[in-house]
């Protein structure tokens, strides 16, 4: 070792600094372990392509690899690799100084970030992470060789004020940290970060998947090294030199599995190796419906291995839920559910996404506006749908099974994902009125479409038994006319959001007008037929709609029923009593919606009662007879009866007088 020591002094900024790093930014301690673990990754990368541009870095490039050493007795943990390596002016530059630029900026932020995870992103943007080891170590021992460099170089420090830096000779290319470990406290979330289980949990958890070996001696082999050829921060203890040479080689084993699948070239990946890493990824046991892998390059690469299930998890639609896929830089893992690259509708979505250039500390906040995360995010969905597209187009009976599972949670994405209505769309499966037992997709329903139709017609409801017994697909199925039937709350939603599909406007069947009975141009007699209707029935829709005023809006003759009395349909723009009830139920007020009674002129209840009202206007029993008539129609819809003792009382009393 050389003779020439170095005391520096932290710079006043940098030493507040150092102290957030140490006692307010991670919330989590165990991620030490993580920034020193890619670190030396990063340094082994930097030598194997410094090796492959210069034949002369003089570096042994065979065994690139990380160990993991644990000395009981000294109490430290050292992290080591036989990578790049560092120079002096280096470890001034990148260690001796923090943020060596913006120093008094970054403290600022720090002071004025929101909580912790902003404040973590910061500390990433800024690259310190590696001082994280004081959160852990009341003294941290950095040495290390540059390759092609003839001496080495230690930096020690206890985190407060000053820090050493002196020659080192013979020391291997490479750098070793040893941390000086602080005593195991539950309370400060001081775990024991010398139990060997500890050590390889933080390992599986984060750096799994990182390319290089990293190797630990097995526990009951005690301490050892296992790098290249570095000797530990302290010096042998001679006395125990022969007791040593007598000791057993330590078994080491590699502890992270180096299989990032998304990594390798989909060629190269068998679908048994797909499925074990879904299992691991997702705990389902059933293999995925559909498999996406990908890999994006040039200003900012990633690749991605997502996964859609065949089976919906049983919390799919609880606010507890936990969505996004998993996130690895530089395959180092960051978060488990990032929320970013994966919208809320496609929360059933599993996987990894692997970015090359974000920081390791970046937050879910950050995350949220980075311009970057929105483009792989916007690359992601269109991927995931397009393979679901395939699904339907290529296996119609797995397609059928996911939508059933999936559909719901899907059609969510119509509503607030508008950069992809048409894919959508397209993608939207539901029952109809043309076949009992199978879904139809829009595209289906519009290859179907009668000449002259220039909409989609859609009735919605609580269940498919309560559409197919409304009264208002009557004059539809009498006619041929192809109704979709939609019984998801979700629907009630996004058929008024979508203005259509093809071409064709979304049109349900219960509100507006709706007259399938168009004469042709110039057919004299069936507007007279019309015109005079109107005439006989006027005083008596006059007088309902001022009887039942309070209920509706109006009384109109309908061109829908042919075997009902009456049904109730809404304003084109009103919102449906479904509707209504939903927002109500979420605690929203909603002023009542007053809606259009429809009544058949040719039932022969609406023909009595017109003859009766022309009979005695006067007579009180009308007014009754008037209020089964709407409370008949709503519950014929599956609606809900204002007054249910009441129209009770009153069917009961008229079929007492009919008796």
């Amino acid at each position: 070792m050389g003779s020439s020591v170095e005391t520096l002094e932290f710079q006043a900024e940098t030493r507040q600094l150092l102290r957030l790093v140490i006692h307010s930014i991670y919330s989590n301690k165990d991620i030490f372990l993580r920034e020193l673990i890619s670190n030396s990754s990063d340094a082994l990368d930097k030598l194997r392509l410094e090796s492959l541009t210069d034949s002369d870095v003089g570096a042994d490039t065979s065994d690139l690899h990380i160990a993991l050493d644990v000395d009981r007795d000294a109490r430290t943990l050292t992290v080591r690799d036989n990578g790049i390596g560092m120079s002096r002016d280096e470890i001034v530059d990148l260690i001796g100084t923090i943020a060596k630029s913006g120093t008094a900026g970054l403290l600022e932020k720090l002071k004025g970030a929101q909580d912790a995870a902003a404040a973590q992103s910061l500390i990433g943007q800024f690259g310190v992470g590696f001082y994280s080891a004081f959160m852990v170590a009341d003294k941290v021992t950095l040495r290390t060789r540059r390759a092609g460099a003839e001496s080495g170089t230690q930096w020690e420090s206890d985190g407060e004020g000053t820090y050493e830096l002196r020659e080192v000779e013979g020391l291997p290319t490479g750098t070793s940290v040893t941390l000086h470990l602080k005593p195991a406290d539950g309370e400060d979330g001081l775990a024991d970060y010398l139990a060997g289980w500890k050590i390889r949990q933080i390992v599986k958890q984060y750096s799994d998947f990182i390319r290089w070996p990293i190797r630990m001696a097995t526990e009951n082999t005690g301490a050892g090294s296992i790098g290249a050829g570095d000797t530990d921060a302290g010096s042998t203890d001679p006395e125990n030199a022969d007791a040593a040479e007598e000791a057993p080689a330590p078994e080491v084993e590699t502890i992270n599995s180096m299989k990032a699948l998304w990594a390798r070239p989909r060629a190269e990946v068998t679908e048994a190796e797909y499925h074990e890493f879904y299992r691991q990824i997702s705990h389902d046991w059933q293999p995925p419906a559909k498999t996406v892998h990908m890999r994006a390059e040039g200003t900012f690469e990633y690749e991605a291995l997502l996964f859609v299930p065949a089976q919906a998890p049983f919390d799919l639609f609880s606010r507890e839920t936990k969505r996004g896929v998993q996130l690895y830089v530089k395959r180092v893992f960051i978060m488990d559910d990032c929320e970013a690259l994966m919208p809320d509708y496609l929360r059933f979505v599993k996987g990894v996404v692997d970015t090359h250039d974000l920081s390791l500390n970046i937050s879910r906040e950050i995350l949220q506006h980075d311009r970057q995360i929105r483009a792989v995010r916007r690359r992601l969905v269109k991927k995931v749908l397009g393979a679901v597209k395939e699904m339907q187009r290529d296996d119609a009976e797995a397609y059928t099974t996911f939508w059933s599972q999936f559909g719901r949670a899907l059609k969510e994405g119509l509503i607030e994902d508008t950069d992809n209505t048409e894919a959508l769309l397209e993608l939207v499966s539901a029952d109809s009125t043309h076949d009992p037992e199978r879904t139809t997709t829009l595209r289906g329903y519009v290859e179907r479409m009668k000449d002259g139709q220039d909409a989609i017609y859609y009735l919605t409801g609580e269940t498919r038994a309560t559409v197919e017994n409304s009264p208002h697909l009557e004059a539809f199925r009498a006619k041929g006319y192809e109704v979709l039937i939609l019984t998801d709350p979700v629907d009630e939603v996004w058929v008024e959001r979508v203005p259509g599909f093809d071409g064709h406007r979304l049109q349900s069947i219960a509100k507006g007008q709706v007259d399938l009975d168009e004469p042709a141009e110039g057919d004299e007699q069936a507007d007279a037929e019309r015109a005079q209707r109107e005439q006989d029935f006027a005083a008596l829709l006059t007088w309902l709609t001022t009887a039942l005023s309070e209920q509706v809006k109006q009384v109109r003759l309908s061109s829908r029923l042919t075997t009902s009395a009456a049904c109730v349909v809404g304003d084109a723009q009103d919102m449906t009593p479904t509707l209504e009830k939903m927002y109500r139920a979420m605690g929203q007020q909603v002023p009542p919606v007053r809606r259009i009674l429809e009544l058949n002129p040719a039932h022969p209840l609406v023909v009595s009662l017109r003859t009766a009202h022309e009979a005695d206007p006067a007579d009180p029993a009308l007014a009754e007879i008037a209020e089964l008539v709407h409370g008949g129609a709503l519950l014929a819809e599956g609606g809900e009866l204002p007054d249910p003792a009441r129209f009770t009382r009153l069917l009961t009393e008229r079929l007492a007088r009919a008796l």
